[in-house]
């Protein structure tokens, strides 16, 4: 160990004038209980002091602009080298982002190609553009580098013809008023709107469903009789032509999803399916096309590129260049293999591999960067990773250490802790009632912290009766019946068949890439068609416009078949993952909950409110009559910069209030709404305990170990395993008595093993009153506490997907 990095001061957050030495050359741990402030001294204190003293060297006009955004709060650090971070986090690009676009090995495989391709006799040598589908130089003219096309069919947009369109039988047509709208322009233009479809004359379905005419015609529409309904003139659209409009300039992925329910999707007829132009897939290199490259394996890949480095000979310029990028390749792709991750192809969809690959991803792009005497900072590296891969895992953290750098990593893993040099404990809770260092030392030295909720998980990670009481039964819970799931069929899943036990709590475990994100992709999918309502809660995201991750290409979707055998068949199903709840400082905590619709509703019946005349929509920063007029209700302005990453500020006006002025007049019980928006849950509950609502919403998300964060915590400063649990409170409030069927990935990540237990008890209790929870999971206590086991395997990527083991709790 060589020297030290010395924090003096740190205040960021909740730290509360921390002093602390880390030494350099080191693997060093910084752990605590969700909210702690291990993320403010990590990245936020020693992260951010070194982008600060990089940012001192810019333009003066670029520091007077991100002086406020950036300042780490702390008083100095000494002995502070370079600092490379790697946050967890769920953005991974666009739509069409893969593993190749992630780790840029997607871009060395085009210019292999490109370079170094077996060209057509006669044919011109291409630019690495050429062969790639995001490109207009690489992509299939016809279906725009997407390998499918959507057609709207009669039977895709009529799926019961037994119905009239009175009755719906246009499925494809929009709800609400626009489709009655349509119905009634139909019945206007004489058409008989009341027959069974199938009764129809086949001209006049043809017309309803394909035309392109758009007549505009008088409609007197027939609606309540004690409604005054004017004739207004109402333009008709086919159905079709609906369907490919609403594909063509929606921003929603909601809508599209909808949308593509109402077509038939093929492959492209040009292209195949492939994605490129004819002229790109006639190039091969050791006899695969740019596509069949990419589709391999990264472990069948790399057996390929390692058998053409032993054939490469000669010193001309093409074999000199073929044995750069084979080996650049080989490097990064070795990597990869090292980090558990060879199931995965170049072309896997970013959006279709889990968060703890997505973070190991990452890792090996830093890892290949051959940096030396910096600081690397990683949050919770071990997410999502098997036991038996943790080893390699920190084979590859060691090796970092061995090149001369620091690695500090924000873990909750207590395998990995223990095989750190050093840890730093901060605690001994959340937010207000954290933010000291417990611990600093050798880690052995952590079991003797006595205010540390960390040490009694240090050596004893499993509690058994935090999460089932004192009294629950040794076998588990007895399944009340079974969904016989025949056929599934998702990436590495193909063709399981799985009976999966109602009323109980099912786990999903095996080796990472194993399937059990597909798995569970699979069952909400197929389970979801065959329910009367699938209520997703991904789709609170979705309907801000916000499309990551949305593949129309994606050509290895859900299949399978559902039957319920026994009682507790669900009545709806819900995923929750740890995709954010927002992207912007608009989105908050409050405002996903729903709890915020209560307060404005309570301040707005204050008197003073009344007098006034401010209605409940006064009290939303997300209206122009409530919300600052600077920033529009954010709280924060946007900076933008050139060469450098775009942040946010405080707003100059509001300095963070949201509200205008003449909103923050209204007072309820001493409080200004912005008053509300910065208590935590745990003071709010206290606050608006006599506000039912809200309250429940409170109660939820401190059941959860989320009392420390605030009602106004922006969704861009959340973890994505806050998101994960703001989602299930959001749920958990709503007091549901309809049977359920809960599905999680990876709902502990990022979690200490204290809140790990306490979510683990909330599932529980969703069993306990009838509902089925299945859970994706590593976690040794997830593991030891589910009524039934269901393993994957016996591998990863096509040597795993199949179930291996099922087994009950023992």
């Amino acid at each position: 160990m060589d020297g030290r990095v010395e924090v003096w001061g740190a205040r960021l957050h909740n730290l509360r004038d921390v002093d602390v030495s880390l030494p350099r050359g080191a693997l060093v741990a910084v752990t605590g209980v969700s909210g702690s402030g291990k993320s403010s001294l990590a990245f936020g204190t020693i992260h951010g002091e070194s982008q600060r003293r990089y940012l001192d060297s810019v333009a003066p006009y670029a520091r007077r602009l991100l002086h406020g955004a950036l300042d780490p709060q702390v008083r100095d650090v000494g002995g502070l080298p370079p600092t490379v971070a790697l946050e967890q986090g769920r953005g991974a690009g666009g739509a069409r982002s893969t593993v190749g676009t992630v780790t840029t090995t997607g871009a060395t495989l085009r210019m292999l190609l490109s370079r170094c391709g077996a060209y057509p006799e006669g044919a011109e040598r291409l630019d690495s553009d050429h062969f790639s589908a995001n490109t207009a130089q690489g992509a299939c003219p016809r279906c725009g580098g997407l390998g499918v096309e959507h057609e709207p069919t009669e039977a895709s947009m009529v799926p019961d013809d037994s119905l009239s369109i009175a009755e719906g039988a246009i499925a494809a047509w929009p709800g609400a008023w626009l489709g009655k709208n349509y119905r009634d322009i139909v019945a206007t233009l004489g058409h008989d709107i009341d027959a069974p479809w199938r009764e129809l004359p086949a001209a006049t379905r043809e017309w309803i469903l394909f035309t392109d005419e758009q007549p505009v015609v008088t409609v007197v529409p027939v609606r309540d009789a004690e409604r005054i309904n004017r004739p207004y003139q109402g333009t008709f659209s086919s159905a079709a032509r609906y369907v490919r409009r609403t594909l063509a300039e929606t921003k929603s992925a909601t809508s599209r999803r909808r949308m593509l329910r109402f077509v038939e999707t093929r492959p492209c007829p040009e292209c195949g399916g492939r994605r490129l132009r004819p002229d790109a897939l006639a190039v091969t290199w050791q006899g695969l096309a740019i596509d069949e490259a990419a589709a391999l394996p990264v472990d069948a890949l790399v057996s390929v590129l390692r058998e053409r480095r032993g054939e490469l000979q000669g010193e001309d310029a093409q074999a000199q260049a073929e044995q750069v990028l084979v080996e650049d390749l080989l490097g990064r792709l070795e990597l990869l293999l090292d980090l558990g991750l060879g199931h995965l192809s170049l072309d896997r969809p970013a959006a279709g591999v889990s968060s703890g690959e997505l973070q190991r991803l990452r890792l090996a792009t830093a890892l290949r960067s051959g940096l030396f005497g910096v600081v690397y900072v990683l949050d919770e590296p071990s997410a999502g990773l098997h036991p038996r891969d943790v080893d390699q895992l920190m084979r590859l953290l060691r090796a970092l250490v061995a090149a001369g750098n620091t690695v500090v990593v924000v873990e909750h893993d207590m395998a990995v802790v223990r095989q750190c040099d050093w840890v730093v404990d901060v605690g001994p809770g959340a937010g207000r009632d954290g933010g000291e260092v417990l611990w600093s030392g050798p880690v052995a030295g952590l079991a003797g912290a006595e205010e540390s909720p960390t040490a009694a998980y240090l050596d004893d990670p499993v509690h058994l009766a935090e999460v089932l009481g004192e009294d629950a039964p040794a076998g588990g819970r007895e399944p009340s019946g079974a969904l016989e799931l025949r056929g599934l069929r998702r990436y590495t899943v193909r063709g399981v068949d799985l009976d999966l036990p109602l009323g109980v709590v099912t786990v999903v475990t095996g080796v990472s890439g194993s399937g059990k994100t597909s798995l569970l992709d699979a069952v909400h999918d197929v389970v979801g068609a065959q329910l009367a309502r699938v209520e997703d809660l991904e789709e609170a995201v979705e309907a801000e416009g916000d499309d990551e991750g949305f593949d129309e290409g994606e050509d290895d979707a859900s299949a399978g078949s559902v039957r319920a055998v026994g009682a507790g068949a669900p009545r709806r199903v819900v995923r929750i993952t740890q995709k954010p709840i927002g992207r912007s400082p608009r989105s908050t905590l409050a405002t996903y909950t729903g709890l915020w619709d209560a307060v404005r509703r309570t301040f707005a019946a204050t008197p003073e409110a009344r007098e006034r005349g401010f209605t409940a929509s006064r009290f939303s920063f997300n209206t122009k009559v409530g919300q600052c007029p600077t920033c529009g209700g954010e709280g924060a302005v946007a900076v933008e910069l050139l060469f450098l990453p775009g942040t946010y500020a405080p707003c100059p006006t509001c300095h963070g209030d949201r509200f205008g002025p003449e909103t923050l007049e209204v007072r309820w019980q001493g409080h200004t709404v912005a008053d509300l928006l910065r208590m935590s849950v745990r003071e709010a509950r206290e606050v608006l305990a006599e506000v039912p609502a809200a309250a429940r919403a409170l109660q939820a998300l401190d059941a959860l170990g989320l009392g420390y964060l605030q009602l106004g915590q922006s969704a861009t400063e959340l973890s994505g395993g806050e998101a994960q649990r703001i989602k299930l409170a959001t749920e958990l409030q709503k007091q549901r008595r309809s049977a359920t069927l809960y599905l999680f990935d990876e709902p502990t990540t990022g979690l200490h093993p204290a809140d790990v237990h306490r979510l683990l008890a909330q599932l529980h209790a969703l069993a306990d009153h009838g509902h089925t929870v299945v859970v994706a999971e590593h976690d040794p206590v997830a593991v030891a506490t589910a009524d039934v086991v269901v393993e994957l395997g016996p591998g990863a990527g096509d040597e795993g997907g199949r179930i291996v083991a099922v087994r009950g709790r023992t």
